[in-house]
């Protein structure tokens, strides 16, 4: 058995829009952003994770770098496949080239057929033999110790950087879902349209995305201890072109985010529409598990919690939940009837 365990590799992988993160032997051993930074004259691939993203927005014309998913999906076939490679490259060279590698890779539950198969070809150009596909919402159940084959109602809102997930999971199923194209991708473009419009100051995509994490709010009024400090922020000028620094505050920035935020609800209260009598009565009971790096937002729980009136509890460790849970599946796909496999590569 040890012998055979040596000539396989099993890897679970989160593909997210933002960040990739990949699990062998029970552990995250990748965790980096989803971008790979390419060479214009020849096609190769000069870096991938947080070393492309060191030079995103600052290349010149011979580097090119790509975020090759979009809204939770391939959007660029070619860079996808680089950037898994290399990814899959940083788990070490010695069993890189063995003769069976086996993935779970989860997926936002709207995925289209093609954008399904983009998946599984990505997966087997990097070497998979034997590829499974787990809906984002149910490996993020998974993750969060959840029962999820137990004849009981659960909702789940995992909300990415492409894409916002929220479905009602039991019996090993989803019951009711809704996914939308609005998620931490989303945000930050509202933020630097705020800053532009607000502040005739225009910043790139990492300023903003530090902007989000720094003082990113749901609520215009947070608890004092939630309360962050006002945030300092570098761009050029529209009017001057120089350089100039301003001072934005949480308050303002849930403002920027505001109908973003709104569209989430509504999301959330269409999947609870349409959800059977007796799965919302357990719903009812047990809340709704809030995961992804959206569940970091200041207030956005207390913001669902009083949209909902029910519940809502923000798993510990969000950013994390989908990837463990992919690892679950990784360690049960003899068993788990939710899976989506493809064989005989």
């Amino acid at each position: 058995m040890g012998l055979f365990s040596f000539f396989r590799q099993e890897v679970a992988i989160d593909l997210g829009t933002a960040n990739t993160l990949i699990i062998q032997d029970g552990k995250v051993v990748v965790d980096e952003p989803s971008i790979v930074a390419i060479d214009q004259k020849t096609g190769n691939t000069i870096a991938v994770g947080r070393k492309a993203m060191q030079m995103h927005e600052k290349t010149h014309s011979n580097i090119r770098t790509i975020r090759p998913l979009k809204d939770g999906v391939i959007a660029d076939f070619n860079a996808a496949e680089n950037m898994i490679d290399g990814l899959i490259k940083m788990l070490g060279p010695r069993r890189r080239f063995l003769s069976h590698m086996k993935m779970v890779i989860c997926i936002p539950s709207g995925i289209t057929e093609v954008e399904k198969r983009a998946v599984f070809d990505s997966a087997e150009h990097v070497g998979s033999r034997e590829t499974y596909l787990i809906y984002e919402p149910m490996a993020a159940a998974l993750g969060i110790g959840l029962n999820v084959e137990m004849p009981e109602g659960n909702m789940i809102i995992d909300i990415g950087g492409g894409t916002t997930e929220i479905a009602v999971i039991a019996l090993s199923g989803i019951v009711s879902d809704q996914s939308i194209r609005i998620a931490g991708d989303e945000l930050t473009s509202d933020i630097i349209e705020y800053i532009r419009r607000q502040h005739n100051i225009l910043i790139g995509e990492r300023t903003a995305e530090q902007i989000k994490i720094n003082v990113g709010a749901a609520l215009a009024e947070l608890d004092e201890d939630e309360a962050p400090e006002d945030y300092a922020v570098n761009g050029r000028d529209l009017m001057t072109g120089i350089p100039k620094q301003i001072k934005v505050t949480y308050q303002e920035i849930a403002s920027a985010l505001d109908k973003s935020i709104s569209k989430i609800e509504e999301a959330v209260l269409k999947a609870l529409e349409t959800t059977p009598p007796e799965l919302a009565a357990d719903i009812y009971r047990r809340g709704l598990y809030l995961t992804g790096g959206g569940a970091l937002l200041r207030g956005l729980a207390k913001r669902i919690a009083r949209k909902t009136q029910l519940d809502v509890h923000v798993a510990e460790d969000p950013l994390r939940a989908v990837v463990r849970g992919t690892g679950l599946a990784l360690g049960g796909t003899h068993k788990y009837t939710f899976l989506i496999d493809r064989r005989g590569f």
